[in-house]
This record gives C-alpha cells, sequence and structure tokens, in this order.
C-alpha cells in the first residue's frame, strides 16, 4: 500500500494537466500513486493523462459530475491512509511530499497537515501569508481559523488528510459550485488542528479561465449558514466567517444584488473588518470595479495589494 493516494480530477485542462503531472511524478518523495478522475472533459485531457505510462497512475473517466463529486470519487477509490489533494493546472516543487512525510513522522498523532504556498497572477509570483507568525518556525500546530483570516492555510494544493477525516466531517459538498474547499475546510477546523510547515512547497496559479473566477453568481458560492450556531463560543470562526461575507458583500455589489448584500452585511460584527474592508463596503458597483481594475493593473508590476483586503 502507499505511503500517499495523490487526488487530482480533471475536467478541461488540457493545456495545464501535463504539467502538473510531472511535477506531481518528479517528487523526491516516491511512495505514493495517483488516483486521476477526468470527469467528462470535452477537450483533449483524456489524451495528455494517457501519454504518461508511470505505473503509479490509476485512471478513471465517467461523466461529468461536477467539482465536488468528482473529488469524492477519486477519493473514493483511494488505497493510502492519506489523501494528498491536487489540482489539475497547479504545481509542487519537487520536495513537498517528502516534507508532508516529514510532518506526519513528526506529528503521528494528527490528521490535517499542510504546508505554505504561493501564488501565480498577472504574471507575478507571490507568497501567501497567514494570521499566525511563521518566521523563524519549524512545523506549527495551529487553529484552522485563527491561522487563515489572511490566506487560508489549507488549500487543494497543499493538504493532506488522514482519509477517515471525510468520514468524520463529511465530503466535498455538490451542491456548492464554488468555495466547497472552504466549506469542508470549516468542517475540518470545527474538529481538527492543521499541522503547518511554513516551507513554500507548492505554487497555485491563478487563471482567467478558471472555475474561481468563472463563477461570479452569489447563490453559486458557499454561503456557510450552516456553521452560524458555533460562532458564539468560536471568535476565531466568527472572523473568519465573517470574512467570507465581506467577500459575498462586494460580489453581491458587483452584482447588484442588494438582498443577499442586506442579508450578509447584517451578520457581520464590524470590528472583524479592517478599516479598508468597511470603507469598500460603502463603495458603489462602479467604484468596487475601478478599484479591482486597478489591483490587477498593480499586481502585474509586482504589488500585491490582495482580494480587497
Amino acid at each position: 500500500m502507499p505511503k500517499f493516494s495523490v487526488i487530482i480530477s480533471v475536467f478541461n485542462k488540457e493545456k495545464y494537466i501535463a504539467g502538473t503531472l510531472r511535477s506531481v511524478l518528479a517528487q523526491t518523495f516516491t511512495d505514493f500513486e495517483v488516483v486521476i478522475l477526468n470527469d467528462g472533459s470535452t477537450d483533449n485531457s483524456g489524451a495528455e493523462i494517457l501519454k504518461f505510462k508511470d505505473p503509479r497512475i490509476r485512471y478513471f473517466s465517467k461523466e461529468n459530475s461536477g467539482a465536488s463529486a468528482a473529488r469524492n470519487f477519486a477519493i473514493q477509490q483511494a488505497e493510502a491512509e492519506y489523501i494528498a489533494l491536487m489540482d489539475a493546472d497547479d504545481f509542487w516543487h519537487p520536495f513537498y511530499l517528502e516534507e508532508q512525510s516529514r510532518l506526519l513522522n513528526d506529528f503521528p498523532e494528527e490528521s490535517v497537515f499542510a504546508t505554505a504556498t504561493e501564488i501565480k497572477r498577472n504574471g507575478k509570483t507571490f507568497t501567501n501569508c497567514y494570521s499566525i507568525k511563521t518566521i523563524g518556525k519549524d512545523s506549527i500546530l495551529v487553529d484552522y481559523f485563527e491561522a487563515s483570516q489572511l490566506d487560508s492555510v489549507l488549500l487543494s494544493i497543499s493538504t493532506v488528510l488522514k482519509k477517515d477525516v471525510f468520514e468524520n466531517v463529511g465530503w466535498y459538498d455538490p451542491k456548492i459550485k464554488s468555495g466547497e474547499d472552504t466549506d469542508l475546510y470549516v468542517r475540518i477546523g470545527l474538529k481538527y488542528k492543521v499541522v503547518f510547515s511554513p516551507k513554500v512547497c507548492a505554487t497555485y496559479i491563478v487563471r482567467k479561465n478558471s472555475l474561481f473566477q468563472s463563477v461570479k453568481k452569489i447563490e453559486e458560492k458557499a454561503n456557510f449558514e450552516a456553521y452560524e450556531i458555533f460562532e458564539k463560543d468560536n471568535p476565531a470562526l466568527k472572523k473568519f466567517l465573517d470574512l467570507n461575507r465581506y467577500s459575498l458583500c462586494i460580489l453581491a455589489k458587483l452584482e447588484g444584488n442588494k438582498e443577499a448584500f442586506q442579508k450578509n452585511f447584517l451578520k457581520i460584527n464590524q470590528e472583524n473588518l479592517s478599516k479598508k474592508q468597511q470603507f469598500l463596503l460603502r463603495q458603489n458597483k462602479t467604484i468596487l470595479k475601478y478599484l479591482s481594475k486597478t489591483k490587477d493593473n498593480l499586481e502585474k508590476l509586482g504589488l500585491r495589494l490582495g482580494t480587497f483586503k
């Protein structure tokens, strides 16, 4: 039995999947399998995958079922105890699984493991920022909500989970088109601590045609209403959810959806937002669109402003 099952679901990623697979197969830690599902791609993704003859690859193909259902299917085929999540258009550094293996050995009683990541957008690369002190740290045990109030310490390219975590917290929710990852991470954060390494081991690439970029309707986003009952006794969760509600408010303003804006705005404790975030919530649709365009132009020059943070 392999140490890790690398899980990749693919939908129309013919331009990128080969590069992703090469980064996985180039790992210095080699005791793993790759469970890859072609989720009804209408391009040549399947042909690109089948060019790889590595015996560690287990290939499946089925009709399109959406990102959540596809990931659930692939995870259920996994033979290893540890699930290493991976997206079909991102990259691991060669030492990624080696670092995850070290975390598993150093924290044998834990079930959730992650490394730091970098993000490539508009031709520039930035190291993600976390709401915990990592300078001079080796690896630490963190509360997901406390650590993820800037960038999330759990991402679908940098997270390893014991397979039984899914049995304990549930699977990806097929009803959510965008934000299904964060919805899962909230459930994980309510039950587990995260072993986190500040070593950058993976690169997340923001592409214009990505699902995250293409899903703009607020009703297709995760709304986190199921977790409101836990907010009162968990201030870190409350702030984490308020920051997500802030993002939903911005999206609602851009859509011109006054009802959705008001619904989320009334739930936010304004003290959990920065002065800049409070300012942005007061702006109209035209100003927000202008500021978003300005942010993209500045990032092309190497200046990261974050996502309205």
